[in-house]
């Protein structure tokens, strides 16, 4: 079995193989692991960033994005873009995230083409493959790599990674857009996304770093950490009544706590 260390140099070699890369950063776990493994097989000449700033896209992770970038040394970019204006998106059926990395790649590749750069990557890991990840078959399609994947590497071994190189995205909690708070077959619109985005936020500044605020019509269920549940119901009227100002009518506490995906729950 290889060593993190083995996955690691395997991860630089094949990125080396890549020659000119553009990488499609979000400024997540992976994503900012793989930029820096891209600047290390690769250097800064031959790597850049470019980050997608959409409505499915919080502000405050654009920023963070924007400072990452930065203190790693990275080539940046950030565009523009608008998942709604995707045909099939708004609709948010079961292959929506197919949509959605379709029409990144299709402004990524152009941006690679454009400047001579060989290869887009992005931030697909071992993890996904036993996930519903509609966005692999949209890579995969597109030729565009994953890296991480191919190495092997698993988010506990990101994690890890990142910590011994002193990345403060090791402790990161999970990021998803915010469609994804939306159940399968409900619209997808700004009116949503914002609801949710300013909910979140909310709680994350009440200091509940890993949580969700999934929409179910009028009525937020929200999810953090198991062992957390508590510490939300301590605060609960003062939680209701931000997200009653927000728009919600009813507010739930999932008593499952946070789970990734929790909304393919559904398709089973």
């Amino acid at each position: 079995m290889s060593s993190i260390e083995d996955k690691y140099e395997r991860l630089l070699d094949l990125l080396r193989t890549l020659n000119k890369v553009v990488v499609a950063y979000s400024g997540g776990v992976d994503s900012t692991f793989l930029l820096k493994a891209s600047l290390d097989a690769l250097g800064p000449e031959r790597t850049l960033a470019v980050t997608a700033d959409s409505e499915t896209y919080p502000e405050r992770e654009r920023d963070e994005a924007v400072a990452l970038a930065a203190e790693l040394g990275a080539p940046h970019e950030v565009i523009h873009t608008s998942e709604l204006d995707i045909p099939g998106y708004a609709e948010n059926t079961s292959n929506r995230c197919y949509f959605c990395k379709n029409s990144l790649f299709d402004h990524l590749i152009p941006i690679a083409k454009a400047k001579g750069y060989d290869h887009v990557v992005f931030g697909a890991i071992a993890d996904d493959l036993g996930e519903h990840r509609p966005g692999l078959k949209a890579a995969h399609e597109r030729g565009v790599r994953a890296p991480l994947l191919e190495a092997g590497m698993t988010k506990a071994e990101i994690r890890h990674l990142s910590r011994k190189f002193g990345l403060r995205t090791w402790d990161k909690p999970s990021f998803a857009c915010l469609s994804s708070r939306i159940p399968y077959g409900e619209t997808i619109t700004k009116e949503k996304l914002s609801m949710i985005d300013r909910a979140e936020h909310f709680l994350i500044q009440l200091g509940f770093r890993q949580v969700r605020v999934r929409q179910h019509g009028n009525m937020a269920r929200i999810e953090v950490p198991f062992e957390q549940l508590s510490a939300v119901v301590a605060v609960a009227e003062t939680v209701t009544a931000k997200l009653n100002e927000i728009g919600y009518t009813y507010v739930s506490l999932d008593l499952r706590g946070y789970r990734s995906g929790s909304m393919n729950e559904a398709l089973n």
